[in-house]
């Protein structure tokens, strides 16, 4: 189902270009296709059309927007298959969860443009002192201008989505830098704009290198940096100047199982496996640690193992496939290193642990010392540690103690307890009774400390995407 080749998008166009970038199958190994890689002159080219567009895009009417993103879910929705095999492909995702994640996509694409319409402002009462009577304020919502988007390997269409959806709907022309080893699925999507009537320079979508995008960070025609992606953020956001960053970094969650939950193991078991091993670990909201009540720790331990020993690894593109390969070989080095590592320093692994290629095998330790590279950087890899707590404020410290703070899952039946974890957890998202990794597409997203800097989900970037203008008129 994949083509030969892909172009790239600059300023809404396609183009073919000279040099190619290869699109690895991260299962086979394989070169499953090759798009076009755009060069320096092409960057610039695309900063300059969507400065140029900046104008255009905020004279289109919200419905106008509104009429494109809706015109991106029927096409989504007409190539929902050709989007999931793509991605299992480029990804490695099972072919299940590229499927998922399609849906996803057409989700946050219609929540985009639900919310495109109902950019509203508000009307403001500025009599409040004798000095100010007969004045009346009124603030609306205006775009901010031309914006850089850099995206992830791991979710190449979703967080793209939550990207692109509410640029559209804010009325932002925007640059965009997929992931250069997972571009295809950007790149189908900047062909579907393509059918649109988009002011000219709305869009430009180019798979670059990432020591190539620089001028994304650092060009101030640009207005804002939205990146997702590793701790490098951080420096990205120091290099960005005046413009507005928003950032999402990643993070290793934790999930506390409460002593109360005896009656329902199963039901956690298999949340707390999907949570952790879901796309071999690689998700910033991946169940990394397990902290389980002295009541229920041996049972919950047991049934753990039992769980993800069934597991089955292998071809992403076979439905009964749960966990496919890591993005790549290195990747699944590293973290077999972190393991090893671990064990020297005295943990135990329970199950799992062994590598062949990039196909590591669910593992899930015990006993991991707390100055690991497991217990204190994100594994982003089909690893999970297990702990146990005696006292439920025991184990909100050993959440808080953790240089991240994207979300955390409590499973509890005690009110105060959950109560308790929203107030004191370090933390962007505290969910209770289910796994740190559930996300819907309309909440804020997003986290605290080295997880990140702002909010992701559609209404809340449309805001970090307007700028609010005010007009006072004075009644004489």
């Amino acid at each position: 189902m994949l083509r030969k080749s892909y172009p790239y998008y600059l300023a809404n166009l396609a183009v073919k270009g000279k040099a190619k970038l290869d699109v690895i199958d991260k299962y086979t190994g394989e070169v499953a296709t090759r798009v076009a890689l755009p060069d320096a002159a092409a960057l610039d080219q695309a900063i300059e059309a969507a400065h140029d567009a900046a104008g255009a895009m905020r004279r289109f009417k919200p419905y106008q927007r509104q009429a494109v993103l809706e015109h991106c879910v029927a096409r989504f929705r007409e190539r929902r298959d050709e989007l999931a095999y793509t991605l299992c492909v480029e990804a490695g995702k099972p072919i299940g969860d590229s499927a998922g994640e399609v849906t996803r996509l057409i989700e946050t694409f219609k929540i985009a443009a639900e919310e495109a319409v109902r950019i509203n402002g508000e009307t403001l009462n500025l009599e409040i002192s004798e000095r100010s009577a007969g004045y009346h304020g009124y603030t609306r919502r205006v775009p901010l201008g031309p914006v850089a988007f850099i995206t992830p390997f791991n979710f190449p269409l979703n967080l793209v989505a939550h990207k692109v959806a509410p640029a559209i709907a804010a009325g932002c022309p925007f640059v965009l830098k997929p992931a250069e080893r997972t571009p295809l699925g950007a790149l189908i999507m900047g062909e579907v704009l393509a059918e649109t009537d988009l002011p000219r320079g709305a869009f430009s979508i180019l798979p670059m290198l990432g020591r190539d995008a620089e001028p994304l960070v650092t060009d101030p025609r640009l207005k804002m940096l939205s990146f997702t992606g590793g701790l490098v953020g951080w420096d990205l956001k120091a290099k960005a100047g005046h413009k507005k960053v928003t950032l999402e970094l990643g993070g290793n969650a934790a999930c506390i199982v409460d002593g109360d939950q005896g009656h329902r193991l199963d039901a956690v078991v298999d949340r707390l496996v999907f949570g952790a091993f879901y796309q071999s670990g690689q998700s910033c909201i991946s169940v990394q640690k397990i902290l389980a009540h002295d009541d229920i720790h041996g049972e919950l331990r047991r049934r753990l193992v039992a769980k993800i020993r069934t597991l089955k690894a292998g071809d992403p593109k076979k439905k009964s496939t749960f966990l496919g390969p890591m993005i790549d070989e290195n990747a699944a080095m590293r973290l077999e290193g972190w393991i090893a590592e671990a064990k020297k320093a005295g943990a135990k692994v329970l199950c799992g642990g062994g590598r062949k290629g990039a196909m590591l095998e669910a593992t899930l330790l015990e006993d991991v010392a707390p100055g690991e590279k497991l217990q204190r950087m994100e594994a982003f890899g089909p690893v999970a540690l297990l702990q146990r707590f005696s006292r439920f404020d025991e184990a909100l410290g050993m959440v808080n103690d953790s240089d991240f703070g994207l979300q955390a899952g409590v499973f509890t039946d005690n009110l105060r307890h959950a109560m308790r974890a929203w107030d004191e957890l370090e933390q962007g998202g505290v969910i209770v009774n289910d796994v740190p990794s559930f996300r819907v597409d309309n909440m804020p997203y997003g986290g605290v400390k080295s997880s990140g800097l702002g909010r992701e989900g559609v209404r809340y970037a449309i805001e970090d995407m307007t700028d609010v203008r005010l007009m006072v008129i004075r009644n004489n």
